[in-house]
């Protein structure tokens, strides 16, 4: 795929969602931006740093960043770890693999980051007062394309990923981050 969005085809069947609803948000703050180029980088310029994350889509909508940890070398990018840098600081795991995140933005929940952690709060629906119906689309798409619906509670999934990954994790990070 010359024109595709990014080496994850999971990924490309959501920006191709996306573009059909056209602007609609599936889920409170999240948007795809472009894949892979380093937003994080103001965290540490090391380069194995910058190198160990591909981002790919605004977490919230004061600029928290979705990327996936490249956690080891493996082929289907798909089921990487899923990290949140928040905007008001942080780097915290959300999800084990990019299923359970299109599972947590089922429940269209706004994602709230900073230092102590990431947590999915009450949704406040802004992106719904102008009427849009992106969000129930976005159900009817995951559950047809995927064979996936919205866990009880997204914050089962961060607590999930971090107990499963979270000591690795902040090992890691912390060679070039005081977290």
């Amino acid at each position: 795929m010359i024109d595709a969005y990014s080496p994850v085809p999971e990924l490309n069947r959501l920006r191709e969602f996306e573009e059909r609803l056209g602007g609609e948000f599936i889920s409170d703050g999240f948007e795809l931006v472009e894949f892979g180029e380093p937003r994080h980088d103001g965290w540490s310029d090391a380069p194995e740093f910058v190198d160990g994350f591909l981002p790919f889509a605004y977490a919230n909508s004061s600029g928290s960043l979705y990327a996936f940890w490249r956690i080891d070398d493996r082929a289907d990018l798909a089921t990487l770890p899923i990290v949140v840098f928040g905007d008001e600081g942080g780097i915290h795991l959300t999800a084990l693999n990019l299923r359970d995140l299109l599972r947590q933005l089922a429940c269209d929940r706004p994602l709230g980051v900073d230092w102590g952690g990431a947590a999915f709060g009450e949704y406040e629906g802004h992106h719904r007062e102008a009427g849009g119906q992106g969000h129930e689309t976005y159900l009817a798409w995951l559950e047809q394309d995927f064979g996936l619906t919205r866990p009880d509670d997204p914050n089962d999934l961060v607590q999930a990923a971090t107990e499963e990954l979270g000591e690795r994790f902040t090992s890691w990070v912390s060679r070039y981050v005081d977290i």
